[in-house]
């Protein structure tokens, strides 16, 4: 009977973040045996020529006019106006070009160095989480924190979710109008230990910061890293269909901030119920703040107020770089910087202050608690070098479009749809799927006399709904952030990924139904 009880208690248990990373940069080695190698010629504008250039797979590269007629020539439809004015600066796939190459069959001498390559390019997004881990380190050091907390969860008592309801409804925004993505995980440090105190899991946390932000992204109406790149891509303006994306994103806002209050009520009011329920003790000592400090008053006096206020000014301050200034991550982080260093200046000195090696150990330490977090984000990137430098992508790429070709109306947008969700696990990039993939799929529209915007609208219900749950993008940093097992993530997001493909297959069919 003993024997019977254990093997009724035993289940699988999910490898973590790093396992799966390691698993999968295997199985894109072995891609690169099996799957045949192919490319097709990329049309770029040389900005110092003022020429076209046209990269040919094992060929010479050539140089063509920067005139619309030269376009024509190629069968790129897009407006010249857009590789001139810098609407489109990657690469973008010609049609019709595409050969067959030489097998370039991946070593295993290519699993680990396509590891620390990938580490390397991510470099700038590394030293990003690296500041932002510091920054948290010195404020956590300061007991700001602590005391802001105890006087927050005062204020806000019974009205818990109203937090989380604006926190959601501003990362939409952010994914709808800017694509925010990487620059989300400046958000758990502040947040996480809000919603902590005030009785939630690791899943709201994840559900009102990455979620809402993504679906923002999938209905994105301006985003310049998705729609607005695609559309170039895709030869037309990306105001095109923008009224279809405006009344999708405000109906997956209520629906993931509907789905957010039905868990985070639940979790409140019976914490087993939290799907991460048994690692809560270990999510708890990694980012509560209450208790912690002990050697520091709790009394919430000016300076420590100052501390929080500079430290809750660079997130706004962020968000408004990158959606005016085009900030990059190695802007971000020296503003990140900036403001830690006033912080460690306040926190050093006065009656409680904790001197200058206190402050540095404190940044060290902060730092140092986030080096899994960028390692995970350079392992991703690897698995995409092994996929490109075998040259597979635009086979795949190929493939799909040659599945659509003789099919026409709801069918089509929908077999596109789908076409996109796993070319979203391969090319996790929207800019760079929107580039590789638009000039060969948004021209099947015209095929079928359905408007291009259709496809570029399938181009992001696709590939975000894939990014919800791919590996090779965002997911495994932000779960080994908050230390989230895969498969309780898994278990919370698979409604939303069905949301947004079924939801997003009725916008499709509804376009094609009225515009065709």
């Amino acid at each position: 009977m003993t024997g019977l009880k254990k093997r009724a208690h035993f289940h699988l248990k999910m490898p973590g973040a790093f396992v799966i990373l390691f698993a999968l940069t295997i199985l894109a080695v072995l891609a690169t045996w099996f799957v045949p190698a192919g490319s097709y010629s990329k049309l770029s504008y040389d900005q110092p020529s003022k020429q076209l250039k046209v990269n040919v797979p094992d060929g010479p590269t050539k140089k063509l006019p920067a005139t619309q007629d030269s376009l024509k020539e190629l069968g790129v439809k897009i407006d010249i106006k857009q590789f001139t004015s810098g609407g489109i600066t990657q690469e973008i796939s010609v049609p019709g070009t595409y050969q067959r190459l030489k097998q370039r069959p991946a070593s295993v001498s290519a699993i680990p160095n396509s590891m620390v390559r990938g580490t390397i390019e991510a470099v700038d997004i590394m030293v990003f989480i690296f500041v932002l881990g510091g920054l948290i380190g010195v404020v956590k050091a300061s007991g700001a924190f602590e005391s802001g907390l105890m006087a927050l969860t005062k204020k806000t008592k019974g009205h818990e979710f109203m937090l989380i309801f604006l926190v959601a409804i501003l990362m939409v925004l952010g994914g709808t109008l800017c694509g925010i993505e990487e620059e989300a995980v400046a958000f758990y440090p502040i947040l996480v230990p809000v919603f902590i105190a005030m009785g939630y899991d690791s899943i709201v946390s994840v559900g009102a910061i990455f979620l809402a932000s993504s679906v923002g992204t999938a209905f994105s109406t301006i985003n310049p890293f998705s729609v607005v790149i695609a559309s170039n891509a895709a030869g037309i303006n990306f105001t095109q269909g923008i009224a279809w994306r405006i009344v999708g994103c405000a109906v997956a806002a209520c629906f993931v901030i509907a789905y957010l209050y039905w868990y985070s009520k639940k979790v409140k009011a019976d914490p087993s119920f939290s799907y991460a329920y048994e690692d809560r003790t270990q999510f708890e000592k990694m980012w509560s703040i209450t208790g912690e400090n002990g050697g520091i008053a709790r009394i919430f006096d000016f300076r420590q107020k100052l501390i929080l206020i500079l430290f809750v000014i660079t997130f706004p301050l962020m968000v408004w770089g990158v959606m005016s200034q085009g900030w990059w991550f190695p802007t971000m982080a020296a503003s990140f910087l900036t403001f830690a260093i006033f912080i460690m200046f306040l926190t050093a000195t006065g009656p409680n202050g904790i001197g200058e090696k206190g402050v540095v150990d404190a940044f060290v330490a902060g730092s140092s608690s986030l080096v899994g977090v960028s390692l995970i984000i350079g392992l991703a990137r690897g698995i995409n070098i092994v996929l490109n430098e075998g040259m597979i992508s635009d086979t795949m790429l190929q493939f799909s479009s040659s599945l659509v070709t003789h099919m026409s109306g709801p069918f089509f947008i929908l077999v596109m749809l789908l076409i996109f969700f796993v070319l979203g696990f391969i090319v996790p990039s929207s800019s760079g799927l929107a580039v590789l993939s638009m000039p060969i799929m948004a021209p099947l529209a015209d095929t079928v006399d359905i408007p291009r915007f259709v496809v570029v609208t399938a181009y992001q219900f696709g590939q975000y709904a894939m990014l919800f749950l791919a590996p090779t993008g965002l997911v495994m940093a932000t779960l080994q952030m908050l230390d989230m097992k895969y498969s309780h993530w898994l278990k919370f997001v698979w409604p939303v990924v069905a949301f947004v493909l079924g939801f997003g297959a009725i916008i499709l069919v509804a376009e094609v139904l009225i515009y065709s």
